[in-house]
């Protein structure tokens, strides 16, 4: 499949505030994406030109923003109504090893859906994980390093080496990736175990460390994870946000070339071209 004939659902709704530079990512490589109400894919209140199917797109991004005000829970309302509409539908994407990417509100999304970390099943009926308030108690906008620790399961991070420590900014509230309190250790292991944690924040020299290098206090430093299959992967940080050099903290020191998060669309874009 080329590139040109890749196309790619950027899911929105209310609330939602990243779709355009999401959308921009993928365009700029030369896909064909589409900024998709969820409206649309549930045939809610639309007209049939408007209607869309998910079957269509062979990549599904779910941005970042403020879905439905964070009301609950950061993404709660996203998920429940993706849930209870499209399950089924979410559940043969997946399956069928279409790629599936969630960014900030997207990650916490894709967390309250039982899509990640999916241990025990495509999609589980509770989530398994949260992503809870940062233990700054405020949100926390800022550059971040990130260093991929996947050893070579997830289909975003293919052309990324090993131990590689990249500038990712992150922007959130609620980044705090935590697992059951009697179970923490044990999942953290497995994950470690089945190659499903992606990224984790480190100092400048790739070093596990506190505030203000890991903003949110994540277990284990943790900022992404994939599923077991490595084509659903969700992280706090904003890898959109840094497409171009340029658009770097320090970008006067190196202006031009690419941004350290243009790798990751591109990644994906060689597994669905190469797989798909």
């Amino acid at each position: 499949m080329k590139a040109s004939h890749v196309k790619v659902c950027v899911l929105r709704i209310e609330g939602t505030n990243c779709e355009e530079e999401s959308y921009l990512a993928f365009k700029r490589l030369g896909t064909k994406p589409e900024k998709v109400h969820l409206k649309q894919l549930t045939g809610t209140d639309v007209s049939n030109e408007e209607t869309r199917s998910l079957s269509e797109y062979q990549i599904l991004v779910l941005p970042g923003g403020f879905s439905a005000g964070d009301y609950v829970r950061a993404g709660a309302i996203f998920a429940a109504r993706m849930k209870s509409k499209l399950s089924g539908d979410l559940v043969e994407f997946i399956r069928s090893g279409k790629p599936v990417l969630g960014i900030c509100n997207g990650f916490q999304i894709l967390v309250e859906t039982g899509l990640l970390p999916a241990m025990s099943g495509v999609m589980t009926e509770t989530p398994e994980a949260v992503l809870g308030t940062n233990d700054s108690g405020r949100f926390e906008c800022r550059p971040t390093l990130l260093r991929k620790v996947n050893r070579g399961s997830c289909a975003f991070t293919s052309r990324i080496s090993p131990d590689k420590i990249s500038l990712i900014p992150s922007a959130h509230a609620e980044g705090k990736l935590m697992f059951p309190l009697d179970k923490s250790k044990k999942i953290v292991r497995e994950l470690e175990d089945n190659d499903q944690i992606v990224f984790k924040y480190v100092d400048p020299d790739g070093n596990l460390a506190s505030y203000p290098w890991c903003p949110n206090g994540s277990t284990d430093n943790i900022a992404g994870i994939c599923n077991r299959e490595g084509n659903v992967f969700g992280l706090m940080p904003h890898p959109e946000r840094v497409f171009f050099k340029f658009t770097h903290p320090d970008w006067t020191r190196q202006p031009d070339g690419p941004g350290d998060g243009r790798v990751v669309f591109e990644s994906v874009l060689d597994y669905v071209t190469k797989k798909l």
